[in-house]
This record gives C-alpha cells, sequence and structure tokens, in this order.
C-alpha cells in the first residue's frame, strides 16, 4: 500500500495515541534518563540502519513503531530534544522524479473519526505491508524501479524488478509514466487477524537487496500500485485506467465511505477475510489532492493509515516474582505496566521456566515483547532492549525444591505450600466447594495454618475471629472442610499429591501401600523405575507420614 519502509513514524499525528504506551514519565534521575534515552536511541539506529541499507528487518514492525513512540516519550519526559531523522541513513543514489509522502498512522477510534469529519470523496483500501517502490515507464517499457528510500532518495531495484512477473514489464500502450506502488509477498487465503504478518515485508526488502532472484522467489512477489501522481485526477479514474495499462487491478480494495461506520466496517472485514497479501492496517485517503509537483517526503493532510490491533506489544516490566508449584517447578512471572493487545489487558506474562529466565535475564526495566498465544494468553516472545540498570533479583535456587519440598510455610516455601494447598482443595484433589486459592491465603495470613492440614480443626469460633469471614461464610467453610472428611481414600491420595499410578492396582489401606518398595511398585501395571522410585520415596517421606497420622487420627477413611 504506502510507504512502509518505516515511514516517518517521528510525524506520528498528535491525536494518534497508543494505549500499549505508559503515559507517565519514568521517576529516573537524569543521569538514568540520559543512558535510558541514549541506548533505545541506539537500538532503533541499528534497526533502521540494518533495514534501510541491507533490507534486513531485525525487529517486528509494530515492535518498532511502539519502540520510536517510548523514545518520544522518554526525550519528552526528560527535554532531550527531538528524536533524530529516522530516515536518514535510507537514501540512496538514484532521486526520486516524485517523492514518497510519508503516512500518519492513527491507533485510537476517535483520532480516525475526527479525522474524517469535515471530508468528502474519501477512499479505504487496505494498507499492504510490503517495501515501497517508484516504477517508471519509458514509451511503455519498464525503464527504472527506485525503493523507497528516504522518500527523496532511494536505492536502484531495477535488476530485481525485471525479473517479477508482477510487475508490467511492457504497457499495452506506449506511455511515459510514474507509479508508487507496494511490493507484496504473495499468499494465500492470508486472515491478517489469525495469522499477523508472518515477517512479510522484512522477506521482500530482503529479497529486493538481491541482484538475482531465482524463479520461485520472482514469482512470491505481487504489485499493489496505490498511486499514479500524474494520473487522471479522480482515483476510479486512475485505478480503471492502470488496469488497462496491463496492472493488477486494485479497485476490490477499493471502497467508498460516507462515514466512521463505514471505515469501521471494512477495516474489520479486510482484518478477518482472506486476502492475496499481509496488511497491518488500513488506509484512508481523499478522492482529490494537491498537484505532484507540490508534495513533499513529509505525511500530507489528505492520506492517514489506521492500523489493525497490535499482535505484539512493547511491555515494560515492572517486577520479576518466581512462583513455586506444587511439586517444585519455578515459574518465573513478569508484572509488567498494564498495556492493552487486541482488546484484551495484559498484566502479567509467564516466562515458562526458570532455565528460559536464565537464558533471557530479565529484570525490572527491561522492554520486552508481548503477544497472545491462541488469541487469548499473553506469551513471552523476547526482549526488545534491556535497562541500563541491572537490579539484583532473589532467585530461588532449583535444587531446594522438589516434590517433597515444603510441606509447611516456612521462609522461602510459602508459594509452594500455597500450590498444595490449592492442589489439594481444587478438582484434581478433594473438590472443595467454595474454596479457593483466595481462602487458603486468608487463613494463611492471619496465621491458621502451619501445616498443611491445621484447617481440619478449625472451628466456627476461630473462624468468627479472622477478618473477610462472615457468619455465612464461616459456615459454608465449615460444611466444605466437613465435606473433606467423607471424601474417599483414593481422593484423598491425589489431594495429598501422591505421584500418578496410571492404572496401577491401589490398595484400600495406607499401610498397604507405605509398605511397598521401588521393586513391588514397578511390578504394577503402567508404572516405570522413575515413577516407581517416586511412589516409593512419597510414601517414606517423614512429612507424608505425619500427614497420613494427622489423617488416622482424624478418622479419614483408609488411613
Amino acid at each position: 500500500m504506502l510507504p512502509c519502509l518505516r515511514p516517518f513514524v517521528a510525524f506520528i499525528l498528535t491525536c494518534a495515541c497508543l494505549t500499549t504506551q505508559a503515559t507517565e514519565c519514568p521517576d529516573w534521575p537524569s543521569t538514568r534518563a540520559q543512558a535510558e534515552i541514549s541506548a533505545l536511541q541506539k537500538q532503533i539506529d541499528l534497526w533502521d540502519d540494518s533495514y534501510h541499507r541491507a533490507g534486513r528487518s531485525l525487529v517486528a514492525d509494530e515492535l518498532y513503531d511502539q519502540s520510536r513512540l517510548r523514545l518520544g516519550k522518554w526525550r519528552e519526559c526528560f527535554a532531550a530534544g527531538p528524536s533524530p531523522e529516522p530516515l536518514r541513513t535510507a537514501g540512496g543514489p538514484v532521486a526520486h522524479p516524485i517523492v514518497h509522502t510519508g503516512l500518519g498512522k492513527l491507533h485510537e477510534d476517535h483520532a480516525v473519526d475526527t479525522w474524517l469529519k469535515g471530508r468528502s470523496d474519501v477512499w479505504i483500501q487496505p494498507k499492504v505491508d510490503g517495501v515501497a517502490v517508484t516504477l517508471i515507464y519509458r514509451k511503455g517499457r519498464l525503464a527504472q524501479a527506485i525503493s523507497r528510500g528516504d522518500g527523496v532518495t532511494g536505492q536502484d531495484w531495477t535488476t530485481p524488478a525485471r525479473q517479477i512477473a508482477g510487475i508490467p514489464q511492457q504497457l499495452s500502450q506506449p506511455l511515459d509514466l510514474l507509479v508508487q506502488g507496494e511490493l507484496y509477498l504473495r499468499v494465500t487465503d492470508h486472515v491478517q487477524a489469525q495469522a499477523g504478518s508472518l515477517s512479510a515485508r522484512g522477506t521482500v526488502a530482503g529479497l529486493m537487496a538481491r541482484k538475482v532472484l531465482s524463479a520461485e522467489h520472482a514469482a512470491g512477489v505481487g504489485l499493489f500500485v496505490w498511486d499514479w501522481p500524474q494520473g487522471p485526477a479522480s482515483l476510479p479514474a486512475r485505478i480503471a485506467a492502470l488496469e488497462e495499462l496491463g496492472f493488477a487491478s486494485t479497485a476490490p480494495y477499493t471502497q467508498p465511505i460516507n462515514a466512521f461506520a463505514d471505515a469501521q466496517r471494512w477495516r474489520d472485514h479486510w482484518y478477518r477475510s482472506p486476502l492475496p497479501f499481509a496488511s497491518d492496517g488500513i488506509v484512508l485517503r481523499q478522492d482529490q489532492r494537491p498537484p505532484a509537483e507540490r508534495w513533499r517526503a513529509n505525511p500530507p493532510y489528505w492520506i492517514v493509515a489506521w492500523k489493525y490491533p497490535f499482535a505484539k506489544a512493547l511491555a515494560e516490566v515492572r517486577r520479576v516474582d518466581f512462583k513455586v508449584g506444587r511439586t517444585g517447578r519455578i515459574t518465573p512471572v513478569l508484572e509488567l505496566t498494564p498495556l492493552r493487545l487486541d482488546d484484551r489487558q495484559v498484566k502479567r506474562v509467564s516466562v515458562s521456566s526458570l532455565q528460559r529466565w536464565e537464558a533471557m535475564d530479565i529484570r525490572p526495566g527491561d522492554q520486552v515483547a508481548i503477544s497472545l498465544a491462541g488469541l487469548t494468553i499473553p506469551r513471552l516472545d523476547g526482549v526488545v532492549l534491556r535497562s541500563t540498570e541491572r537490579i539484583e533479583l532473589n532467585v530461588p535456587r532449583a535444587a531446594d525444591f522438589h516434590p517433597l519440598s515444603c510441606w509447611q510455610p516456612t521462609p522461602g516455601c510459602e508459594s509452594q505450600f500455597l500450590a498444595r494447598l490449592a492442589w489439594l482443595g481444587g478438582k484434581q484433589g478433594l473438590d472443595l466447594p467454595h474454596v479457593g486459592t483466595g481462602t487458603w491465603e486468608k487463613l494463611l495470613e492471619t496465621g491458621h495454618l502451619n501445616g498443611l492440614l491445621d484447617w481440619l480443626t478449625l472451628d466456627a469460633q476461630e473462624l468468627a475471629n479472622i477478618d473477610g469471614f462472615g457468619e455465612r461464610s464461616s459456615a459454608r467453610l465449615l460444611n466444605s472442610f466437613s465435606i473433606a472428611r467423607q471424601r474417599p481414600f483414593a481422593r484423598w491420595l491425589k489431594a495429598l499429591g501422591m505421584p500418578p499410578t496410571g492404572q496401577a492396582r491401589l490398595a484400600d489401606s495406607w499401610q498397604e501401600l507405605a509398605q511397598r518398595n521401588t521393586e513391588q511398585w514397578q511390578a504394577e501395571t503402567d508404572i516405570g523405575p522413575g515413577r516407581a522410585a517416586q511412589l516409593s520415596a512419597f510414601f517414606r517421606d517423614p512429612q507424608v507420614l505425619a500427614l497420613s497420622e494427622i489423617l488416622r487420627v482424624a478418622g479419614i477413611d483408609g488411613f
């Protein structure tokens, strides 16, 4: 579609606002602010240079846009002056006869509605995700192809352009003309809402940096002409004339709109419908625009982009928590500055494992990339920028936690102990009604749980003295605890955390199970050497034996 090579992000319209960006200024001393701004500027400079000079995209476009917005915010907060021009290294040796205008970007509904007010003869098109190009024809033959570059000068792409069948090499009439358009990666039935951009832009940029394209690569590039600067005055007339000359028709993707609701409808339609290209938004353009000779390499007033919801968001890490699960597995969780991603608010994301966190070394202040797995679950994709200040963290040692650790809430064990309680009362365990993690946390905070089964002896008076437990909730909780006493032996074994036994035969008595050795467990169906060792260790662990004795005294069946 319109120029997409990192186009003039610094000129984003004032009314555009990214909800993924923090609106408050960081609480940094001047030295820290200078260091952080310098680090982010250096990273963006690296991305710019790699993309514009080598045709390699090192970061997702939406993360780039958000990073540049964040840099601008930081510069504003600390009076560090404007950001350097993003396209300052993008120029080339070939001048554009007619400059490429930039493209302002909107992200909020109200900004689009404001832009549309008072305008007439507005058309909407998908914003094709590719690389912008100028094509020059002399007497109907392709004479030159120029990369967008900085909008004023670019690289000579004529050699690869002559190999791409999607670019007409000979027009139906011997005309001299210049068109501007987007070279895109051909895809079949691409649904942007589901598949994202597939790095389509970076792929095409890399291909155009080559002198020779394979037949497969050349056939995989298409052309979407989005302007004929010196063509007919009206957009429909330009589209019709270009189609007659041999260019692929853009008419199916060019629709008139009269109101904001029309723009919403087409944007949602193209976002969720199969298309032959990736797209990252829609473009709104007035039918009439100034003569091409008056164009400048800046975002003009007659055209603007309305971006799709971000598939990836740039998030700032506030803190790193280390959650220890029931079996001792340590899962680092990042607490984030709240952000919106595809209409969902995201406040935290899991790092999956301690090993992954150690490899990524994420600390508070780092900027990370977040996406949604399956369109619902926040997923950590990687670190975009590391904070210059590396905060020391109290990282738990993996060796200290295992399936038989933390049966009491001793210092450092609170997380695993709470996870044991959640399992015990949950659907996998005793399935106690009206008992959730919040219940256990309240009892733990008030000092009523020093062991896994202390709740068995709580009475109505003790519960009544706990803030947050009224008469009704106390009675309901006591009833749930009473139900626990009636649960069968097999369910109690699972609730205590006995390793899975598959189809193995289980005795009806704790004593009988506790007397089995490793070899006897391994002789059972579905139990291998590893699981047999785990079962033997479980039934011989002193802490587990102490719990079994509590249950025996309480009269629980099987103990």
